[in-house]
């Protein structure tokens, strides 16, 4: 099979990586186990919220009972995706912000905002509304992905994720977006095989022409 050009839309997990708020407890943490100069293969351990980067958001994550993260299926995760182009948006993505993108039941979409121009945490990020996220959700789109590390900010009880969470919509967060034009791809999040717990951090990946 020949594959075209891959993008690989993932954050490099790294100790001073950008995080929620830039909370340091939020930051990963990579500590040498055992080395060659002690005469050992080198092993590394990573110490991480599931959170970080780029990750999958489970439901159990806003929902008190909600679905953990392997009910997931990648089928949801992969497949036809459309990148669409809100970097002249400022604040917030509305309804309003996504008529005119002509959004189809079923579709995986993906945000490209400022956010993805920067590698540091912004709290003025662009996120989806609440209003935004209930058009899509009633829309039926299977996928929504943000550059941002977060899909909402400021919103009192989480409207954003809850309206898409409901509805059965996979949210995740964190992609990189910088060096992908707008438009149609294939892609593939494939997110850690965990169980029980509310989000798996994930490589994600697009593929074009």
């Amino acid at each position: 099979m020949k594959w075209g050009r891959i993008y690989d839309i993932s954050m490099t997990i790294a100790e001073g990586m950008a995080v929620w708020k830039n909370y340091e407890h939020k930051k990963p943490e990579i500590a040498n186990m055992q080395n060659h100069g002690e005469g050992k293969p080198h092993e590394s351990r990573l110490t991480m919220n599931v959170h970080t980067g780029t990750h999958v958001d489970a439901p159990l994550h806003m929902l008190p009972d909600g679905e953990t993260i392997e009910t997931i299926a990648l089928e949801r995760l992969c497949g036809p995706a459309r990148v669409i182009d809100m970097t002249h948006v400022q604040g917030h993505i509305a309804k309003e912000d996504l008529l005119p993108c002509g959004i189809e039941p079923g579709e995986r979409i993906l945000f490209k905002t400022s956010s993805s121009s920067s590698e540091s945490f912004d709290m003025s990020f662009p996120f989806l509304r609440a209003d935004g996220a209930a058009y899509l959700a009633e829309l039926g789109v299977a996928l929504v992905g943000t550059d941002a590390l977060g899909i909402e900010r400021a919103q009192p009880d989480y409207p954003t994720h809850r309206a898409l969470m409901r509805r059965g919509v996979v949210i995740v967060e964190g992609l990189r977006l910088m060096d992908v034009a707008p438009g149609c791809y294939t892609l593939i999040v494939a997110p850690l095989k965990l169980t029980g717990i509310d989000a798996a951090p994930a490589r994600a990946f697009l593929l074009g022409d």
